[in-house]
């Protein structure tokens, strides 16, 4: 688990420091809104997380790619280091008081998921004000704004990261939480999976105890719902007034996207995400519900191999 050490802080903390937050700024913006921030006066960071940047771009964004967000193959949900975190925020220019919007490319909703899991990280090492841009680089580039294919070479900053564990959630916590049944633990993947029909990295199933609320129903098409609708369906799953919530997934990405809707939009206190998810915690021996029986799953383990094949 990251931890902050007394040697790190954000510029944030320096002693006179204002944050130059612009007005009317919200962790959802719309393309036009974003376009117009550019043609302000604020100094705006605009980072690419996912597409292919060289073919076209936000004008004055840098890119870093998801990858360097991500852990290792095995455990992909899994935190890295503080330090590499830090190295790869310096390196595209992010500041703790310079206001940041995370771009995906907007191929479909999942693909927003990247950017949720870039902006929980950076959210959690410290970055103060941070936005999604709704519906991404295609969204922009639909609404007929400035396109550019020019390389850019984003200034180095001396960012400094802070962790916090404020919005994290680990392992053992959530075991502990699913055996006492004191938090609301949300699973984020299409029901399939919460199931345990289909399954990835993990072994099919979920944590005992848990609900399904789909990645999926906080979007009306390849945008984001509002605030306003995002309150309405936590609400009707009863998340409102929960002590503590949980969003997984298998690996951390499509929980990041209800863990920005619930926390971000819905304002759901005490939501916390399972960066680890389903692959670290299958893999932990832990109880699941809905774990198809040995023999159903070597049955099902022999037909998608089967169907490999053809």
């Amino acid at each position: 688990m990251l931890r902050q050490t007394a040697l790190t802080l954000t510029l944030a903390s320096l002693p006179g420091l204002a944050l130059a937050t612009p007005q009317g700024w919200s962790p959802l913006l719309e393309p036009d809104q974003l376009a117009g921030y550019l043609d302000s006066d604020d100094d705006i960071r605009v980072i690419h997380v996912t597409g292919d940047f060289d073919q076209g771009h936000i004008p004055g964004a840098a890119f870093s790619p998801y990858s360097e967000w991500r852990g290792g193959p095995n455990n992909p949900g899994a935190l890295r280091a503080e330090l590499d975190y830090e190295m790869e925020a310096t390196r595209v220019g992010i500041e703790a008081d310079i206001p940041t919007v995370i771009v995906h490319a907007g191929t479909n909703p999942s693909d927003m998921g990247a950017a949720a899991r870039v902006y929980w990280t950076l959210k959690s090492l410290g970055v103060q004000d941070l936005a999604l841009l709704n519906g991404g680089f295609a969204a922009w580039a639909e609404a007929g704004l400035p396109v550019s294919t020019q390389a850019v070479e984003p200034a180095v900053s001396d960012f400094m990261a802070q962790w916090t564990d404020e919005w994290y959630i680990s392992t053992a916590e959530v075991a502990e939480l699913s055996e006492s049944g004191a938090a609301r633990l949300v699973d984020s993947r299409p029901e399939g999976f919460f199931q345990g029909i289909t399954w990835s990295i993990a072994r099919p199933g979920t944590v005992r105890g848990a609900e399904n609320l789909e990645f999926s129903d906080f979007f009306e098409g390849n945008r984001m719902v509002d605030a306003a609708r995002a309150r309405e369906i936590a609400a009707q799953q009863g998340l409102d007034d929960a002590p503590i919530t949980v969003s997984f997934c298998n690996t951390g990405h499509w929980a990041a996207l209800n863990w920005f809707a619930l926390h971000e939009l819905a304002a759901v206190e005490n939501t916390r995400l399972y960066a680890e998810s389903m692959a670290e915690y299958a893999a932990s021996g832990n109880a699941l519900d809905n774990e198809p029986s040995r023999i159903a799953y070597l049955w099902m383990s022999t037909k998608r191999w089967v169907e490999g094949l053809f």
